[in-house]
């Protein structure tokens, strides 16, 4: 689990913020400030990974308080102006979000974090066979043993499960979801569709199938297939 301290001189927007913590399956809320000094106590006595850290605060400022500590845990920036972004990027944020947060946005923020705490720490989170996905204001958990392909339309993708007649649609690019996935499983084929590996079935005149769908393999794609399938070119 990755512990974590909300940081917010704003009531609802720490109320805000536990909630979205709390939907988040990897982290652990240790507490929430209402000041940088109340936030200092608590990483001072305990191990804190990830702050979530308004800038505009009275007396020290998100961004000053970042500053003065020595041992710095990760950081998500969130406030209601962007024009600090860049100030909250030179001191190696994870990532800079703008009040109102959507869900989505600050999932993927998390994910991020995530990400560098598992390069860091590598024993000491599980890994995970699944992440979740915006679906019509729901977050729906897509396990990646369940995807048979990824296909994308412009703003949107759609995830071919195994098991199920429909795919679920959410708005995300293909660069987006391709970075979401194990290298290790799955293998673009054309710049619209991304395939798991185990899930391949043959490959025929410039169309992989998979299950009962033959998807095209574009020719700038088709040399990598063939060598992450130990397939010899004709």
């Amino acid at each position: 689990m990755i512990r974590c301290l909300a940081i917010d001189d704003e009531k609802l927007a720490l109320d805000l913020l536990e909630d979205n913590i709390s939907r988040v399956p990897f982290l652990q809320m240790i507490g929430r400030c209402r000041n940088a000094m109340e936030a200092l106590d608590i990483i001072n006595k305990q191990p804190i990974d990830l702050i979530f850290l308004d800038i505009q605060m009275p007396g020290v400022s998100g961004l000053q308080f970042l500053k003065t500590l020595s041992n710095k845990p990760m950081a998500i920036m969130i406030t209601a102006y962007d024009k600090y972004a860049l100030d909250g990027f030179d001191l190696d944020v994870v990532d800079y979000l703008v009040k109102p947060v959507a869900f989505d946005r600050f999932l993927k923020a998390c994910n991020k974090a995530y990400d560098i705490f598992q390069l860091k720490n590598p024993s000491s989170l599980p890994d995970r066979n699944y992440f979740f996905v915006n679906v019509e204001y729901n977050h729906v958990r897509i396990n990646y043993d369940d995807i048979l392909y990824i296909e994308g339309m412009k703003d949107y993708i759609k995830i071919h499960l195994a098991g199920s007649t429909k795919p679920v649609i959410t708005r995300m690019s293909m660069k987006s979801m391709e970075e979401r996935l194990p290298g290790a499983e799955f293998v673009r084929i054309h710049k619209s569709f991304i395939v798991a590996i185990n899930k391949i079935t043959a490959i025929k005149r410039g169309l992989l199938i998979i299950h009962n769908a033959e998807l095209p393999v574009s020719d700038s794609f088709k040399t990598s297939l063939e060598q992450r399938l130990g397939i010899q070119p004709e």
